[in-house]
């Protein structure tokens, strides 16, 4: 009997915030690789913020999610069959790949990976994606020198908290904004940060990034948008750099029903700021350079990481709009199967 594939489809695009009703859940029979494909058992999936513009139809550094089809992530899984030269069986990939626990694929856009002291799943967090955003961003993008201020917003995600700790083993002041009291300890008392605040609870934000960053700020990473972009952009330094990762905040809402804004982008101008918005992949010589520096940081315990992890193919929705809804703590990702 012929093994079967589930697999997540998009059955609409979402008006607003993402809901259970945009995805559909299929089973079709498990596909043979023809000559020069490979066949992945799926045990990983990474849910990450960007894939909520890829549910709408529109041009981008991506293109969209297809409907009818199964959504594309991160995906860690073992090759299970392959009549292409450059993967055996057995061997475990990361790439690109559906929503789904089978797999097929031409090769392109897979990288080996090692099982190791590092868990397979950090592929698709602090030694993938993610990690290396933090990376370039900090240090392609913000240019962060050894000694600088850092404020980070969305701080105890994926990526705001490997910002940090990137900058604390510079030597930088480090300070940080998350959505819960839980988050903001997480921040101080095990990831280092010099302070962090709760940005759902502070009255004034400007005030409250000037008491967090007393300095004022040379780098900001940016993840969110929103009050505390602004409350930034009034607290940063001369010569101060902006790295634009992402704007969480606006990703459900339609474009011309936004209000204007940031504010105080007049700030820029009086105090030479460079603001720079970047995509990861755009900068290879540096995710390959992080890929080995995260590896020896884990090793050496000089950074921390944490994950949220869901479990089974049909829980990958709900854990999606959770992202989007800040209820993750650390990377969210969805287990498939057991390794």
């Amino acid at each position: 009997m012929q093994e079967l594939n589930q697999r997540v489809i998009l059955k609409s695009r979402p008006e607003g915030w993402v809901t259970p009703d945009n995805f559909d859940l299929d089973t079709t029979p498990v596909a043979e690789p023809e000559d020069g494909q490979l066949l992945v058992r799926n045990v990983y999936l990474s849910v990450d913020p960007y894939m909520r513009g890829r549910m709408n139809d529109v041009k981008s550094y991506v293109p969209p999610f297809e409907l009818g089809k199964p959504l594309q992530g991160g995906v860690v899984g073992q090759v299970v069959a392959s009549r292409n030269d450059a993967f055996a069986e057995g061997e475990w990939v990361s790439g690109m790949l559906g929503w789904e626990n089978f797999s097929l694929s031409d090769g392109e856009g897979l990288q080996k990976v090692q099982a190791g002291p590092a868990p397979l799943s950090y592929h698709l967090g602090i030694l993938g994606m993610p990690g290396m955003t933090a990376y370039v961003g900090l240090i392609g993008v913000g240019e962060l020198q050894k000694g600088e201020n850092v404020f980070v917003t969305a701080a105890s995600g994926a990526v705001g908290s490997v910002v940090g700790q990137i900058a604390k083993n510079m030597d930088c002041h480090v300070a940080g904004s998350a959505g819960s009291d839980e988050k903001v300890a997480f921040l101080t008392a095990e990831l280092g940060f010099d302070a962090a605040l709760n940005y759902k609870t502070v009255e004034d934000h400007v005030a409250a990034v000037r008491g967090a960053c007393p300095k004022g700020i040379d780098v900001h990473f940016e993840n969110v948008g929103g009050p505390m972009f602004e409350a930034a952009i009034f607290n940063m330094r001369e010569r101060g750099r902006i790295a634009l990762c992402g704007m969480i905040a606006d990703y459900n809402a339609e474009v011309w029903a936004l209000p204007p804004g940031p504010r105080g982008l007049f700030v820029l101008i009086g105090r030479s700021i460079r603001m720079q918005g970047f995509i990861v992949f755009n900068y290879p010589k540096l995710c390959a350079e992080w890929v080995a520096l995260g590896a020896r940081w884990l090793e050496e315990g000089k950074i921390k990481y944490r994950e949220t992890v869901a479990e089974g193919l049909e829980s990958a929705p709900a854990a999606f709009i959770g992202m989007l809804e800040g209820k993750n703590f650390g990377k969210q990702i969805v287990r498939l199967a057991d390794e």
